[in-house]
């Protein structure tokens, strides 16, 4: 187990996973929020938010990047994500709330490019009522200029810098363009992707673009996510820290029950070595002490 009865073996509470996907997420169909909760239970999370995915760019993908179970989604080179069914997904949050009273499940979203798609977002935000907002870029222009793809399609055709760069450019344009969010998600995601025979990834080679992006989220006043879906490096916690960031927020991005929390272990040691603690609630986001 990554953790048990609520705190580490140090005796400190296990901070909340904020950024999970069940069977309501499109892209998540192996999960399940019956056995993601029951997980939660076993690890001793005080509390876990299904951020189920509300995406709206459809995808301009050669066929060997979809796989078997986006086949449904998939027509003529295009996967467009079908709609979040809001309320299936909320019936089967409360069902798992009763089943599970001691923990504490937050309802949430992640608004994939919502600058893009303001009033589908908004309509969606204020039609719901979610909890927990998540803001993230999961898209890019094709290299033709005339779609979307996903970012990781753009190594085919741009240097790995580039696509980082451009990557973290949109961040910005999100932050600046569509305040109605709360959490910043997976800040580094290009480098789910990072090409084999690439030089090494180092943020280094980004500091200025991303301590850009960073200030900009402070000065809107959000929170920083720290997923472990690939460790997000520790300089980026520091130069947020630098740039006037006040919170963090920890995220597994689990599509499946065994992924959840998981490298919080770790994740835990390094917010600490970079001066964000726990506050006395459980359920509180990681401060800046």
């Amino acid at each position: 187990a990554v953790y048990g009865g609520g705190a580490d073996d140090r005796g400190r509470m296990v901070p909340p996973d904020n950024h999970v996907h069940s069977q309501w997420s499109w892209d998540a169909l192996a999960g399940s929020m019956e056995r993601t909760c029951a997980r939660a239970v076993e690890l001793g999370l005080p509390a876990v938010a299904f951020t189920e995915h509300a995406d709206f760019a459809p995808w301009t993908l050669p066929p060997q990047f979809v796989p078997p179970e986006w086949q449904g989604f998939f027509s003529d080179g295009v996967l467009t994500p079908p709609p979040l069914d809001v309320a299936g997904y909320l019936e089967c949050l409360e069902r798992c709330q009763v089943r599970h009273p001691g923990l504490r499940i937050i309802s949430g979203v992640e608004l994939s490019e919502p600058h893009w798609y303001p009033a589908e977002a908004t309509r969606l935000l204020e039609s719901t009522g979610l909890e927990r907002v998540l803001a993230s870029v999961h898209s890019a222009p094709t290299a033709d200029g005339r779609g979307f793809t996903e970012v990781s399609d753009r190594y085919e055709d741009q240097a790995p810098g580039e696509v980082v760069r451009a990557y973290l450019a949109e961040i910005g344009r999100l932050i600046e363009r569509f305040p109605r969010f709360e959490i910043l998600a997976h800040i580094d995601y290009p480098v789910r992707s990072w090409p084999a025979g690439a030089k090494p990834y180092d943020p280094h080679d980004f500091e200025d673009e991303y301590r850009h992006v960073l200030r900009m989220l402070a000065g809107a006043g959000k929170t920083l996510e720290l997923s472990t879906k690939v460790p997000l490096h520790p300089e980026i916690l520091t130069w947020w820290r630098q740039e006037g960031g006040r919170t963090i927020t920890f995220a597994s991005d689990a599509h499946h029950p065994d992924a959840l929390a998981h490298g919080f272990r770790e994740a835990a040691r390094v917010a600490s070595a970079a001066g964000f603690r726990a506050g006395r609630d459980p359920l509180e986001f990681w401060r800046c002490a």
